[in-house]
């Protein structure tokens, strides 16, 4: 392939942008075409009212693979969560806390109402058991969902209701812990191998280092791909690009005709922030509402993790809803009223900054995979997809689709002119 050839991203993505990064190591100077303002794809933050606001409650998993490969954690500034969560019910408040990572907490955890003692053994054997696991063995072993493996360890239907139950649905946006077992070992053993952290400064940092260190990938923003025909693209604006190799890195569904219908719909989140003169936590953890009565998932005080989601000296609340409800203008009131339940705090000082529904917030995957072959990234003559929806949904998948649909690229038979 001749360093010269005119390849085309498609989406500044994370997984576009490391297909970039890739291809850059070769000599090549690819161009990113984007539709949005800016990269990141869903990992972006937006400046509001003094906030810093995730578009969606999102956390870097600092033992992923891939993360580790590709990011500065130093430069990231990364602030962490304490391990463990909050669980959350009318009138009480109950903590778990991983007793090795704080040896201080083993007491009041062994004596934690969150589930029974037999509960905790176990969590600490299958957190061993998972750390002697290689990624690969991990998703090549026993295939069943997430609530059915729980279930089958042994645990008991308290702390699986409690605790597993609102944390993974958090994770996987759905709330019958139907995903694969599969993916809930590999993300157990992240958490426990690495901590979860965001950047000082909202996730978008991530998308951004990786675009500061592109040198030669030109980005053009504000450009969408209205569809592929081959090697051909067609834009919104009616521009035509002929391309000599391609790289899908968005949903190639809209936009690969042959594609159209073959994509599982994505999962969906609502995320809702809230300003309150001080967080109810006072801590960096995550808080679960495990009664099904209540809209509300989870909840974190973003300022509790980094001071600087807030510039205006007020707390920052995120609440996730996975829950399948209408947004309307009543939704964010609702909300507040379940949390005035919870905290007997009046739901009028719960001040609404801004309200995401966020339609592709994951890709709903079955045949979950650690990696795939290069050559499997190959759609047709010349062009490549990339993207999580090819493994399994997270940020470390993302990486990995990327890296791969590069070498596809690369290895491809067709020579380029």
């Amino acid at each position: 392939m001749e360093k010269e050839s005119n390849i085309y991203i498609i989406g500044a993505g994370i997984s576009g942008l490391i297909a970039a990064l890739e291809l850059e190591k070769l000599g090549f100077s690819p161009v990113i075409i984007e539709a949005s303002d800016e990269v990141g794809g869903r990992v972006r933050t937006d400046k509001v009212d003094g906030f810093l606001l995730d578009r969606g409650f999102q956390v870097l998993l600092t033992a992923y693979p891939e993360a580790q490969r590709y990011l500065d954690y130093d430069l990231l500034n990364l602030k962490y969560f304490d391990p463990g969560a909050i669980i959350l019910k009318p009138g009480s408040t109950l903590k778990i806390h991983d007793p090795l990572r704080n040896p201080s907490k083993a007491i009041s955890m062994a004596f934690s109402d969150v589930g029974t003692l037999k509960d905790k053994v176990k969590m600490f054997l299958l957190t061993q058991e998972l750390k002697k696991k290689t990624d690969a063995e991990i998703f090549t072993g026993p295939n069943t969902s997430t609530l059915q493996f729980l279930s089958d360890y042994g645990f008991s239907s308290k702390i699986i209701d409690n605790f597993f139950k609102p944390f993974f649905k958090g994770i996987f946006l759905e709330n019958d812990l139907s995903t694969s077992s599969r993916m809930f070992r590999f993300v157990f053993k992240m958490f426990a191998e690495g901590q979860a952290a965001v950047p000082a400064l909202g996730m978008q940092v991530i998308p951004e280092q990786l675009k500061s260190r592109l040198l030669r990938t030109q980005i053009r923003f504000c450009q969408k791909v209205e569809s592929l025909q081959g090697t051909n693209i067609e834009l919104e604006s009616g521009e035509l690009i002929q391309a000599d190799a391609i790289i899908v890195a968005c949903r190639p569904d809209l936009l690969i005709p042959q594609l159209q219908g073959q994509t599982k719909p994505y999962k969906k989140v609502i995320n809702i922030y809230y300003s309150l003169a001080k967080s109810f936590i006072a801590q960096p953890m995550i808080g679960l509402l495990p009664d099904d009565q209540f809209l509300t998932n989870n909840l974190v005080f973003m300022t509790d993790v980094s001071k600087s989601y807030s510039n205006n000296d007020r707390a920052l609340l995120s609440v996730s809803i996975t829950k399948p409800v209408t947004l309307d203008d009543k939704l964010a009131k609702l909300v507040a009223i379940e949390l005035s339940a919870i905290t007997n705090i009046n739901a009028e000082f719960f001040e609404h900054v801004k309200t995401y529904e966020i339609h592709d917030a994951l890709p709903d995957v079955e045949d979950m995979s650690v990696t795939l072959p290069a050559t499997s990234s190959k759609i047709y003559d010349n062009v490549f997809l990339a993207g999580d929806h090819m493994l399994y949904g997270s940020l470390n998948a993302a990486m990995t689709s990327g890296r791969k649909a590069a070498e596809a690229l690369i290895l491809s038979q067709q020579t380029i002119h």
